[in-house]
């Protein structure tokens, strides 16, 4: 395959390259103009500036290092597929919406607010976020090293393996199935409603009514600081290396924790004997 070279470019038109293949743009902007790049296939670009609307739409093998989405490049990678965004910054809100097969590594993505809508196959690699609602509905989700700030976080992600993650905002994990979580920091209230099959490792969460209405809710060797009214209607199996500060009204399971310092069991709302406790020290 032969590629052209385009080089210093400006771009102002609309659909300036519209339905392109084979380019390598190098140090280029695209100053005014929606939908440059849409229809694209095969394009390559780096060093490059957008900053108009929906630059890369309907398009099919786009790479793009050391470039820059401004704010005003609002949605700007929507139904496309095998997109790679490497050393670059994504001020833009809404990106990446509906794709397929996604890269990004070593992004930061200031204005993340709804980021990575409804996509599928991604690997997010060094990638630091601020905003809500991030990668709503996605599906076989790979995440190295994330920092993310932000509430309601991954609702309704199904397969997802999350590694050396650091979370801050409520509501994140809501209403979601199959997913792995190791060595990460999650602080947030609400964490995990009406999700199953989630398994936490080797994690330090703080939470306040946390981990409620889980189905099938797992944690190994995680750290619980200063989460209350934690696990109500939720089965699970907990091996807690810390206290708890209070658990209330889980359905069934075993919970294994250093000291539990208030443990609320209504008989009139749950089983109590359907969960075993297990209290490594003296309860104070």
């Amino acid at each position: 395959m032969s590629y052209h070279e385009v080089h210093q470019k400006l771009y102002t038109a609309e659909r300036a390259l519209y339905n392109a293949e084979n380019l390598l743009i190098f140090d280029t902007v695209f100053e005014t103009g929606e939908s440059p790049l849409k229809h694209s296939q095969n394009i390559e670009l780096y060093g490059c500036m957008f900053r108009s609307r929906y630059p890369v739409w309907y398009s099919h093998g786009c790479k793009m290092q050391d470039c820059i989405l401004e704010e005003d490049a609002r949605a700007g990678i929507w139904y496309a597929n095998d997109i790679e965004l490497t050393d670059s910054i994504c001020a833009a809100p809404k990106t990446f919406r509906k794709c397929s097969g996604l890269l990004l590594r070593n992004v930061s993505m200031p204005h993340a607010e709804e980021m990575l809508w409804e996509n599928q196959n991604i690997q997010l690699k060094q990638v630091t976020a601020s905003g809500d609602y991030f990668a709503k509905g996605c599906r076989n989700l790979e995440v190295h090293h994330l920092m993310l700030t932000g509430n309601y976080a991954f609702d309704t992600v199904r397969n997802a393996e999350i590694r050396n993650a650091k979370i801050l905002g409520r509501d994140a994990f809501w209403n979601c199935e199959n997913i792995t979580v190791y060595d990460s920091y999650i602080s947030g209230k609400y964490i995990g409603w009406n999700s199953k099959d989630i398994t936490f490792i080797n994690c330090v969460i703080e939470s306040e009514q946390g981990f409620c209405y889980m189905e099938n809710l797992v944690m190994k060797n995680c750290k619980l600081i200063h989460t209350t009214l934690a696990f109500e209607y939720a089965s699970v199996d907990l091996d807690i290396a810390s206290d708890i500060e209070s658990v209330k009204n889980p359905s069934e399971g075993i919970i294994r924790a250093d000291q539990i310092h208030q443990l609320i069991l209504e008989q009139h709302r749950v089983d109590p004997s359907a969960t075993k406790i297990i209290c490594r020290k003296p309860q104070i």
